[in-house]
């Protein structure tokens, strides 16, 4: 007995000693809620069984890009970008989906391209700000922002415009943790304000609606309004304590659509109430907060760029996600991270969790 207690002590301490063991255990606090809440929301065990092989799969993952050197990671990078475009090159002809084809069938399973950008792209924007003299000067943000704007705009004509917004921002975070001059920054906030009356006469017309009915949701209370109308009625009937697992009445009795996914913290919030709302917030901002000191811990500027722009990224999933079914911001179909249902969301979000604790275990390796 005590030999095989041994034998799984060395090889647990062989694969999890690079694994930043608090941020793993916030993750694991955020997926078991995740399934507590599939299993209401689904209404079936099918479906908390998938959800637990995909946190599985995404667990394997983070554990082996956790172990890998940095200077091997960022070997690769180039070769992960291009191998991401061209396959979101090849949703355009043999994609599939819903509403939009946003994945490729590859029999065994869905995959989606654009999760894949949410990773590489920020890989990518470290690789080259890793050679380049900081703080980023004009050439190097040209170059900087074709590297992010090609992937996004080939994920907003899919169309997936929530998916094009978390790629270009994860990128986007990698340049302004490299050190941009905040008179920089202000000039593209200008510009890019100035820019919307144009952008506008871009969008589709199912975005449009979207916009128009995040400023006015009871202007169409039965058709465009109705899923942010449906998601504050549920957030607001939890009260402080919620209605219990399971007696949630929005979902259990079909009027709040997308329960499982784009708004499935609404229906966690009626369930288990402020109190829930405030501990798995409060779940979501340690693993930012960690993640962001792991990545203040790597000592070459492709580690500390990575890490800290997936960490970010993160925190725009929460933001935006909780903002969209409040009513705070317009709904873009972007899901709460590892609490939604989804494909490949959680195994890339997992498997950027993995590159960020790389930046941190591996720290006294790294070079400058």
């Amino acid at each position: 007995m005590n030999v095989l207690v041994r034998v799984f002590s060395a090889f647990a301490w062989r694969w999890l000693d690079k694994v930043d063991l608090p941020l793993l255990l916030g993750l694991c606090a955020i997926m078991a809620i995740s399934l507590v809440v599939q299993a209401s929301a689904g209404g079936d065990v099918d479906s908390v069984v998938k959800q637990a092989a995909r946190f599985a799969v995404g667990l394997g993952a983070l554990l082996m890009l956790s172990r890998l050197a940095p200077s091997t990671l960022r070997q690769w990078t180039p070769l992960a970008y291009l191998a991401s475009l061209v396959l979101l090159g090849l949703v355009f002809a043999v994609g599939t989906g819903r509403s939009a084809n946003l994945w490729i069938d590859l029999k065994v399973f869905y995959l989606q391209p654009g999760e894949l950008l949410k990773l590489s792209v920020p890989m990518m924007v470290a690789w080259f700000l890793h050679q380049a003299h900081l703080p980023p000067q004009w050439r190097t943000l040209g170059i900087t922002a074709v590297i992010i704007g090609l992937p996004v705009g080939l994920t907003i004509l899919q169309p997936d415009f929530g998916t094009g917004l978390l790629v270009g921002a994860s990128g986007v975070f990698a340049v302004f943790l490299a050190g941009i001059a905040w008179w920089r920054i202000g000039l593209f906030a200008g510009l890019g304000l100035a820019a919307l009356p144009v952008g506008w006469q871009f969008l589709m017309p199912y975005q449009r609606d979207r916009i128009l009915t995040f400023l006015d949701p009871e202007s169409d209370p039965l058709g465009t309004g109705w899923n942010i109308i449906q998601s504050k009625i549920a957030i607001g009937s939890g009260g402080a304590t919620g209605k219990g697992w399971g007696q949630g009445t929005q979902a259990h009795l079909d009027f709040l659509p997308e329960h499982t996914t784009d708004f499935v913290f609404s229906v966690f919030s009626e369930e288990f109430g402020w109190l829930g709302v405030l501990v798995l917030l409060a779940l979501y901002f340690f693993v930012v907060a960690r993640s962001l000191w792991l990545a203040s811990q790597a000592r070459d500027t492709y580690g500390r760029l990575l890490a800290g722009a997936l960490a970010l990224t993160f925190s725009v999933y929460v933001i935006v996600n909780a903002g969209m079914v409040a009513g705070f911001l317009p709904v873009v179909g972007v899901p709460m991270p590892l609490l939604s249902y989804g494909g490949t969301s959680a195994v890339s979000l997992l498997a950027g969790f993995g590159m960020v604790m790389a930046a941190g275990a591996h720290r006294r390796t790294w070079g400058g």
